[in-house]
């Protein structure tokens, strides 16, 4: 058994917070965050044991299959998705920039978990649906050859369920940029 990282992100607040009582009820999980997000979507977060997340997700792919937008679980996240997630990262070595835009919450802690695995990269941040009518966007840095390879692979991953919407790489940002990303 292993931790694992799971998401599911619903259209309204009713069966979000019905989903995430669901999930809780379903298998021994621990919810980190459940909130609404841009444009009045649900999200809720959850870990623990694989089985456990499983278990949740799937109850609520089942019980909502109408409401449910999108969703993942990972089985072994890597670890600087939680900072980037909160906005706690901290950058020493700024060089090429990678940014990748979805359509989804969900999607981006799956762009962003391929990406920090394809590659040695730094995650910067990933913005969750908050104040972007839903949309997510995920920074990355690192040499210019990587964040290619980590953009490129992530684009992949969430290309399949059409939840990519844009991508670009900076190989040598101006400093001032990234005094206003940092």
């Amino acid at each position: 058994m292993s931790k694992a990282l799971a998401m599911a992100e619903l259209q309204t607040v009713a069966a979000g917070i019905r989903a995430a009582d669901m999930m809780i009820k379903t298998a021994e999980v621990t919810v980190i965050e459940a909130e609404v997000v841009c444009p009045g979507k649900y999200i809720i977060l959850i870990e623990g044991e694989l089985s456990a997340i499983k278990a949740s997700i799937d109850a609520v792919k089942t019980a909502f299959p109408d409401k449910l937008i999108d969703s993942f679980v990972l089985g072994n996240p890597h670890d600087s998705i939680f900072p980037a997630i909160y906005g706690s990262c901290e950058i020493e070595n700024k060089r090429a920039l990678g940014v990748l835009e979805t359509y989804s919450a969900a999607s981006i802690i799956m762009a962003a978990d391929v990406a920090a695995k394809t590659s040695i990269v730094e995650l910067i941040e990933l913005r969750v649906a908050r104040g972007m009518c839903g949309k997510s966007y995920m920074l990355l840095t690192g040499e210019v050859a990587a964040v290619e390879a980590a953009i490129e692979k992530a684009k992949t991953e969430v290309s399949d369920g059409a939840m990519f919407l844009d991508s670009s790489v900076i190989a040598s940002p101006d400093e001032k940029l990234w005094e206003t990303i940092l």
